[in-house]
């Protein structure tokens, strides 16, 4: 038997039309597919570069958000400590006023203690007075013995308490 040529197999003649293919079409689909990556390389370093300009303003972003806690924060413990002073303050400022408040009654108090001394001192000297007049009204009226002059001192000595409870 006799071998088939090189040219009766089917196989060969694929591999020929396959070599003939990309040998008159193989630099078109090259470039092509060249320029179908290229585009997909340039599309995902695109889509990079964004995301490492987010990724930097993001970061920024958190800075200035950290920047600004801490800021809020200072401006609250110095507003407490403010507070803190001021309570502190006006509770001095109110134990103040307290204790003036109890000065000005305790003076209030002496005073009208004192008002009423004097008014007993002034009734008793009153009465005093009115038994010494009714006294030298006696003596005067009636003639008068060493005696009876000391019965009468006598009897308006013991009619003075009488007389200062009725007064």
């Amino acid at each position: 038997m006799s071998e088939p040529g090189f040219f009766s197999e089917s196989r060969n003649w694929v591999g020929i039309a396959f070599f003939l293919f990309f040998i008159i079409f193989g630099r078109k689909l090259w470039g092509a597919l060249a320029a179908l990556l290229d585009g997909r390389a340039a599309a995902v370093r695109k889509e990079l570069d964004e995301a490492a300009a987010l990724r930097r303003e993001a970061e920024t972003m958190l800075a200035e958000a950290a920047r600004q806690r801490d800021s809020a924060l200072a401006d609250a413990r110095a507003l407490i400590e403010g507070a803190k002073a001021e309570a502190a303050r006006l509770s001095r400022a109110a134990a103040a006023e307290a204790e003036a408040s109890a000065k000005r009654r305790e003076q209030m108090a002496i005073d009208r203690i004192a008002a009423a001394e004097k008014a007993a001192i002034d009734d008793v000297r009153m009465i005093a007075a009115d038994l010494a007049t009714n006294a030298a009204r006696s003596v005067l009226a009636e003639d008068l013995s060493p005696e009876r002059d000391g019965q009468l001192i006598d009897r308006a000595i013991a009619d003075l308490p009488t007389a200062l409870r009725a007064a």
